[in-house]
């Protein structure tokens, strides 16, 4: 063989080989992420697509822990005062080196205008340079979860945004978008090769990545398949490899393939309905001159209507925990004595809108996504199936979550339906986003139903500072009690999660519903 053969077929064995490694997984969710830009939208979907191209200061562990990522360390120089070591020799996808500068750039933007990620900025005073590689971040008052609060607030390169016009975050409410809806440069381990909106988008490895990737994936093809009975035949018939959620009725069918498994966990999350408690008079409601749900006797009767072990029955099949908190297990602040719901009772419920003046019922509308929690549409036509037993008359409005979340994002709602998951584990989180007064700051931000009481909004500014943890852990109870006495929202449940696996494929299952692809490794053939 002559020498050019020698090295043209050395180059072949070399793309062979390199083929053969070349490791890709491809995963199916029911919607996709509705922008690229780490700071549109605040969703757990989105963020667990965008956390694997963007990263935090902060992040987690595989059993949730805290983990230093583009801050090495941190320590509080005074009670209002961390300092957070950054980083060296990090780099964004584009190659520019990642600084102070990014860092500073970050917060401001992602406690800005457009911005759904100010709930986690708000307490924050200032952002200080000390250096290239430090910053100090001064809170308002003290702010003892400032590290795990931090774990969400992406970081995004100053230069590439202002260079690509996208100093300012995409607003979902306003349906504006910018380059960093479809175009991403992170410094995290995947980088995006390809975007097609709600459809597939295209991660690949990262090269130049600063630190260990676990698993052996060079690429992960994410796809959205809406319809659950085709999400399910991809997988088992090895279209795609990773899909979620299962349908509760798919689970035993997908254990009994050959390929496939289910993987089921508990959800951190807790799904809740949400009633416009501000409006004089109700926007989508055949009650005219005033809001019903400003009054707390509709509120329980609507909860009481909600025969909630019936939903877990025959719309869940098992898979979901009933609560009457705004949090559930896993979550600091939750406690089993205090999780109890308000008894199931139709009869109750009619002479209690009797009592408030609606001896007929009313009219109102229910908007509810069908492609975002297990099961929501089946959900909220069972709860206005029960609603209508107390003759109240549900409007179901039911849409994909690209038009749904928009809509109630801008308060253009009268009764909604949505989930929550404590990123920070913590229950302050729930209490500052969910439960308090919403004003500029990034308070109440999701409390989209202006539930408002004056104890609440005081016990939520000491929470955020107190450093006693069984003082924090009493405040947290008083405010949950303050909260049901209120019938501030209607809980409904913690829903389990139930991912669909090739068997070819590991990765780690997170108690929040995040899935990193630096944990995934796929075994060949």
């Amino acid at each position: 063989m002559s020498f050019k053969r020698q090295i043209i077929a050395a180059s072949a064995l070399a793309l062979v080989s390199a083929l053969a490694g070349a490791q890709t997984i491809r995963i199916a969710n029911q919607g996709d992420a509705l922008s690229l830009d780490p700071h549109s939208l605040n969703e757990s979907l989105q963020l667990s697509v965008t956390q694997n191209v963007y990263e935090t200061l902060t992040g987690h562990n595989k059993d949730l822990s805290l983990a230093p990522l583009l801050a090495t360390s941190w320590k509080q120089t005074s009670p209002t005062v961390w300092r957070f070591e950054l980083r060296k020799g990090v780099q964004f996808h584009d190659g520019t080196p990642f600084t102070a500068d990014d860092v500073l750039f970050s917060f401001a933007r992602a406690s800005g205008e457009g911005s759904d990620m100010n709930s986690y900025t708000n307490d924050i005073k200032e952002v200080r340079k000390v250096n290239d590689h430090a910053i100090d971040i001064e809170t308002k008052a003290p702010f003892p979860i400032l590290p795990d609060v931090l774990s969400n607030v992406a970081i995004m390169s100053k230069k590439w945004c202002e260079a690509n016009n996208a100093t300012k975050p995409v607003d979902r409410r306003k349906g504006i978008e910018n380059t960093a809806s479809f175009k991403a440069n992170g410094t995290g381990p995947f980088r995006v090769r390809e975007r097609q909106p709600d459809v597939r988008t295209t991660f690949v490895r990262n090269a130049n990545y600063w630190g260990k990737i676990e698993g052996n994936v060079q690429e992960v093809i994410f796809s959205k398949i809406g319809n659950p009975s085709t999400r399910v035949a991809a997988l088992l018939s090895g279209e795609v490899d990773v899909m979620e959620p299962v349908p509760v009725q798919d689970v035993a069918r997908v254990n009994a393939s050959p390929n496939a498994k289910v993987i089921v966990g508990p959800e951190m999350r807790t799904i809740f309905l949400g009633m416009d408690q501000k409006r004089d008079e109700l926007q989508y409601s055949s009650v005219k001159g005033k809001n019903p749900f400003k009054d707390k006797r509709v509120r329980q009767a609507f909860y009481q209507s909600i025969d909630i072990e019936g939903i877990k029955r025959t719309v869940m099949r098992g898979a979901s925990r009933p609560t009457g908190l705004m949090v559930g297990p896993g979550i600091n602040g939750w406690t089993e004595a205090q999780d109890k719901r308000l008894p199931y009772d139709p009869e109750a419920a009619k002479k209690l809108l009797a009592e408030a003046g609606y001896p007929q019922g009313f009219e109102v509308s229910l908007n509810c996504p069908n492609d975002r929690y297990v099961n929501d549409a089946q959900i909220c036509q069972a709860v206005a199936a029960g609603l209508a037993k107390i003759n109240v008359k549900v409007n179901l409005v039911v849409e994909t979550k690209g038009t749904y979340f928009p809509k109630i994002l801008r308060r253009d709602t009268s009764f909604y339906m949505l989930g929550w998951t404590p990123s920070t584990y913590d229950a302050h989180n729930a209490i500052n986003a969910l439960m308090a007064t919403p004003d500029p700051s990034g308070t109440g931000q999701f409390n989209l139903g202006s539930y408002s009481n004056p104890k609440v909004d005081a016990l939520t500014k000491q929470i955020l500072s107190e450093t006693d943890k069984a003082k924090r852990d009493a405040m947290i109870k008083e405010v949950f009690t303050i909260h049901a006495d209120d019938i501030g929202h209607l809980p409904l449940h913690q829903q389990s999660l139930a991912w669909g696996v090739s068997k070819k494929v590991t990765l780690t299952q997170l108690a929040d519903n995040y899935m990193f692809f630096k944990w995934m490794s796929v075994k060949g053939d």
